[in-house]
């Protein structure tokens, strides 16, 4: 038998970059930052579900790191050292931490305060582009390695656990699923928590709390990673929609010192998100997927000071008042001195019978490692000829028996050149110009999909256990009730003017401090590097327009 090969992509296997001990020089500038402390017998320091938690940089002694779990209790993880520091990217946030550190009895160590991080962070950029990495790379860790976070109960093509699980990994959350039907002698774990087939799925937390029919605002609150908008303030720039192009808004408005906060109904990220592999956005040769580009965006804009309210989306924008006052999902409002408007749109579906009877179990709109766990060995459909869709059959291809590509028109008007040249060279990929779905088939989850070639009248059936449907979206501009000017098509209209006797500004809607970035503004090119270069640009319209409101 043989070894298995360590996965050279683990961050556990990178210590010297994710658990770094940092040189006796970076030791003592971070000193002037904090205070030295000492523990004469074992002390926790933090523990999990605690919020806006301290850096600890370790002096002398032992952190032990422990994580929760529902079935095996405490789990201890990793110790830290001389020249160790504690935390993960919960740190420049208020959300819940995962785990618990202990100091053993004669440590010592510097303790920054919460409060006092990010000006730790911006005055040692040295040292804290040494934290960021680590703390990326720690939180990859705990997701790949299923530590700390919560268990999912139930079958894996469950719509509702498929929802769930969806969400959580989308946020970074560590989640593993424990199915029933796969795990011999399950009886007595779901006794012991108390888990009927009837209940699930269910989530488990680490302190056994067994949760049932959570939406994704009440799974944000159980996971403790919705932070709402503080109380009385009055933001410079509320952005709504946390894609690339909000998220850029958010890192450019936060760095240059204005108040910023971000509404996102999903995860940070939007479709781009849900991409395996970008690769031929600027700067990123071998590729990156969409989920590790919108982690590293959401932290950025966090490093800056932008907070992000995950789970809850904007319901309502009052023109009529200033400043601005925006209806939250949840019935909350915040106001905000100006607004930028990213909500993108949302995935456009089949219209073919039965449709709705397989969404949750067999059709997907993403193309990500949890989607193609389902895809191994099988035959799949995927349907869409841009380039989400070509990025997406190249991905499965790897896992899959066969991938069928289905689109209205001709490959090479709606696909990159890249794109197109594997394809055609894939044993794995059939492709089928001018073809629509017209029927799907299955009992109780998707079995088959048929299609006709439009070109010929050929109609064809295949065996597919999962049909990626990638056509393109609509607008999410509904809730603007008439605040700002939208073409036919729902898309928000720009290039008006920022204020009384300022500039013309792209990206300015009909309503002055009232802004679009990205997918929802119309005319927009649908590239996450054009979103990314909206999102940054507008921020110098915004100041314009603050200027011009401050008299």
């Amino acid at each position: 038998m043989h070894d298995l090969v360590p996965d050279p992509t683990d961050p556990w296997l990178r210590p010297a970059q994710t658990f770094p001990a940092l040189l006796e020089e970076m030791i003592d500038r971070i000193k002037s930052y904090g205070d030295e402390e000492a523990v004469e017998e074992d002390r926790y320091l933090f523990r999990r579900g605690d919020r806006a938690i301290d850096f600890f940089l370790m002096l002398a002694g032992e952190m032990k790191i422990f994580a929760g779990h529902p079935i095996k209790g405490e789990d201890y993880l990793f110790s830290y050292g001389r020249g160790q520091f504690s935390g993960e990217q919960n740190l420049f946030n208020d959300r819940s931490i995962l785990f618990s550190g202990l100091a053993m009895a004669g440590s010592r160590f510097i303790r920054i305060g919460h409060d006092r991080f990010r000006s730790f962070m911006t005055g040692e950029p040295e040292i804290g582009e040494t934290i960021i990495r680590a703390y990326i790379l720690r939180r990859a860790g705990f997701v790949r390695h299923c530590k700390g976070g919560g268990l999912l109960i139930g079958h894996r093509d469950d719509g509702e656990l498929l929802r769930m699980q969806r969400f959580m990994l989308r946020n970074l959350y560590p989640v593993a699923v424990f199915d029933p039907e796969l795990e011999p002698d399950c009886g007595a774990t779901l006794s012991s928590l108390g888990v009927t087939q009837t209940d699930m799925p269910v989530l488990v937390k680490p302190d056994r709390t067994v949760l049932s029919q959570l939406s994704n605002e009440a799974l944000a609150e159980e996971l403790g990673i919705f932070e709402p908008p503080e109380e009385g303030r009055v933001y410079d720039v509320a952005v709504l929609g946390a894609g690339p192009a909000g998220l850029a808004a958010a890192v450019y408005a936060a760095s240059e010192g204005l108040k910023t906060i971000v509404l996102e109904a999903m995860a940070p990220g939007g479709q781009a998100g849900t991409s395996s592999k970008i690769e031929n956005y600027l700067g990123f040769p071998t590729g990156i997927s969409g989920l590790a580009l919108a982690g590293r965006a959401h932290i950025q804009a966090q490093k800056f000071g932008a907070r992000l309210c995950v789970s809850r989306s904007a319901v309502s924008l009052d023109c009529n008042v200033g400043p601005y006052e925006v209806g939250l999902s949840d019935e909350r409002r915040l106001n905000a001195r100006s607004i930028v408007i990213a909500t993108g749109a949302r995935y456009r579906k089949l219209d073919v019978p039965d449709y709705h009877r397989f969404e949750g179990h067999g059709i997907h709109y993403a193309a990500t490692a949890m989607e193609a766990q389902f895809c191994v060995a099988r035959d799949i459909v995927i349907v869409g000829g841009g380039n989400s869709a070509g990025q997406a059959a190249i991905f499965l291809s790897r896992t899959a028996r066969q991938v069928h590509i289905l689109m209205r028109g001709g490959i090479s008007s709606t696909m990159s050149d890249y794109l197109v040249q594997r394809i055609e060279r894939s044993p794995r990929i059939s492709l089928h110009q001018h073809s629509e779905v017209t029927a799907l088939h299955g009992e109780t989850s998707l079995e088959a999909v048929s299609w006709i070639d439009r070109s010929t009248g050929k109609s064809e059936k295949s065996p597919a256990t999962s049909l990626f449907v990638m056509i393109g979206a609509s607008p999410n501009t509904e809730w603007l009730n008439g605040c700002v000017a939208l073409d036919r098509s729902g898309f928000v209209q720009t290039g008006y003017t920022v204020a009384d006797g300022a500039d013309i500004s792209p990206y300015a809607a009909s309503q002055p401090g009232v802004f679009a970035v990205g997918d929802v503004r119309a005319g927009s090119v649908k590239r996450v590097a054009s979103a990314v270069g909206e999102g940054s640009v507008v921020i110098s319209a915004i100041h314009q327009y603050l200027s011009a409101l401050q008299g």
